[in-house]
């Protein structure tokens, strides 16, 4: 289990929810478009809010889009994203409650060069070092949290030419930038591997917690697929990434990001969240596709018991086709709804049948006055 941070008042890793995050994709400078997108976003449900902040003066703006949107009664937590721009960085950490850097690109110089010696490698560490120690001071004064966020397609030539562009190239990079805040005993820190290869992704993520843990590290990991794309791809990439690693215990916030609006980000954060078991908010069901033994309409009968019930958060239904394999393979279902024979329905509460070979024009019906009997009913 990864330590606990706090990001204003959300708290991070150390056993709370793996949270769901998302980044404006509006001009900075726009105030009213950018609050606008936030509410938007954490309307369906995210949680910590990133804004790009190129330069000074968009990083002067965060301070006006987190009045704006306190005056709207939203206090979702604001990330300011940096690149290149180290003052830019000092200004918003004084501003908003955390900021991403990225390794590759924020203090490592790129000149050209493609061979250092190891005494060069180790004074380009002492540069950046260096270089860090504001922002760091500044993170501690104010409270601001930082992720270190390292990419596959930004690693600096000082990394590349030791490690080429590798996942054991990242893992180092954010290795090297958490020895740097440990030594200034600043310990507000999440890290990411980033990638838009779903093996480059898992593979550096996994590298990089075993390297941490090596060294007595538990600080919490940011999981996304970058660039992933949009539709039914983007969605697959992200689901394939976030979830292998979720399902090895890593991840204590996640992103989804695809080419479409970032509120459309939130509810696959969510779904993938909810297939792996880590964080339930909705009902959950079992259905099998169906075969020539079933005998009345369970895509129909499926549509129709998730139309009333998926607000049941945490309650799990199975929708079998028959009594073959239905029962075992929804053993752990706390309700189910078999098919019996020719146009009828047996409901389940647990593995015991309750009400057998219902005419399945009434069954769904019978199925949400049980749910209502057991005491797992909830208005919507």
């Amino acid at each position: 289990m990864s330590r606990q941070i706090n990001i204003g008042k959300l708290t991070l890793g150390g056993g709370a929810p793996v949270r769901v995050q998302s980044m404006t994709n509006t001009d900075t400078m726009d105030t009213v478009a950018t609050v606008e997108q936030t509410l938007r976003m954490v309307e369906r449900g995210c949680e910590l809010v990133r804004i790009t902040a190129p330069d000074v003066k968009a990083a002067e703006n965060l301070g006006r889009i987190k009045e704006e949107l306190l005056k709207r009664g939203c206090d979702v937590p604001l990330v300011a994203d940096i690149h290149f721009n180290p003052k830019a960085a000092e200004v918003a950490a004084t501003l908003v409650e955390k900021v991403r850097v990225n390794p590759g690109n924020y203090t490592d110089r790129n000149t050209g060069k493609l061979n250092f010696t190891d005494q060069e490698y180790r004074d380009e560490l002492d540069r950046i070092g260096e270089r860090m120690s504001s922002l760091i001071e500044i993170c501690k004064r104010h409270h601001t949290a930082m992720r270190i966020g390292t990419n596959h397609g930004s690693l600096s030539e000082r990394i590349m030419s030791r490690y080429g562009n590798t996942a054991e190239g990242m893992a180092q990079s954010a290795i090297e930038f958490a020895e740097v805040c440990r030594r200034q005993d600043y310990h507000d820190l999440v890290f990411s591997m980033k990638a838009s290869n779903v093996k480059v992704m898992v593979e550096s993520t996994r590298l990089f917690v075993e390297k941490m843990h090596s060294m007595g590290m538990d600080y919490p990991i940011h999981l996304g697929v970058t660039e992933a794309g949009d539709a039914l791809q983007g969605r697959l990439k992200s689901a394939a990434g976030i979830g292998a690693l979720l399902l090895d215990g890593i991840g204590d916030t996640i992103r989804v990001s695809l080419t479409e609006p970032p509120e459309e980000e939130i509810p696959v954060a969510y779904a993938i969240l909810q297939a792996v078991g880590v964080r339930i908010s909705e009902a959950e069901y079992i259905a099998c596709p169906s075969c020539g033994r079933t005998q009345y309409d369970i895509q129909e009968a499926l549509q129709r018991i998730k139309a009333a019930t998926s607000h049941l958060k945490g309650v799990k239904i199975g929708v079998m086709g028959c009594i073959v394999n239905g029962p075992g393979e929804m053993a752990d279902a706390d309700y189910g709804y078999v098919g019996s024979g020719a146009g009828k329905i047996t409901l389940y509460k647990g593995k015991e049948p309750v009400l057998k070979n219902i005419d399945q024009s009434e069954a769904v019906e019978r199925l949400i006055e049980l749910i209502k009997q057991s005491g797992d009913w909830m208005d919507a």
